[in-house]
């Protein structure tokens, strides 16, 4: 296991489309665990796809476990696949590639992701909220898609901290 760097906004390889696993071997299983570990070390991450860390294959980590409402995870994804989606939220987003920036995403409320796992067992994954945005989110990355290119809306750290202190002072 290794923790391996993050690529961050303007790499090419996050622009690309990563290949699917044929199987489920002692290296697909292994870039699993180096995501994981990779994601355990980040500050707030909640999920890391492998062109995340320069591999153009269809593996995704989610880890919710620290969320207090709803600890979830962690899941080992490979080649999963959205195969149905239903209604919308609206969600502030994040991402370890594209750092200092957030944006509002219109993303589905709930979906069902078929995926095998890392002992290559097909599983499916009914998720509603914060978890369908999580794999939504991850999932996009497999297909060369970042966040800030759906955002109807994209603050810098800054801005969005002076527009927090404004709404708090409003509601005193």
């Amino acid at each position: 296991m290794a923790i391996r760097k993050i690529r961050e906004v303007g790499d090419p390889l996050l622009r690309k489309k990563s290949r699917p696993f044929d199987t489920v071997d002692e290296k697909a299983k292994e870039l699993l665990e180096d995501l994981y570990e990779t994601l355990k070390v980040t500050d707030d991450g909640v999920g890391l796809a492998a062109p995340q860390v320069g591999v153009l294959r269809r593996a995704i980590v989610v880890d919710l476990t620290m969320e207090e409402e709803n600890p979830q995870g962690p899941y080992f994804l490979i080649n999963p696949v959205i195969t149905k989606k239903s209604g919308e939220q609206v969600c502030r987003e994040g991402c370890l590639s594209v750092p200092g920036k957030l944006g509002d995403v219109i993303r589905p409320e709930k979906v069902t992701v078929e995926a095998l796992d890392k002992d290559g067992k097909k599983i499916k994954i009914k998720a509603e909220g914060l978890l369908a945005v999580v794999l939504s989110h991850e999932i996009d990355h497999l297909d060369g898609i970042l966040f800030i290119d759906k955002a109807t809306e994209i603050f810098d750290q800054e801005e969005l901290e002076r527009l927090e202190q404004e709404e708090a002072e409003r509601n005193k």
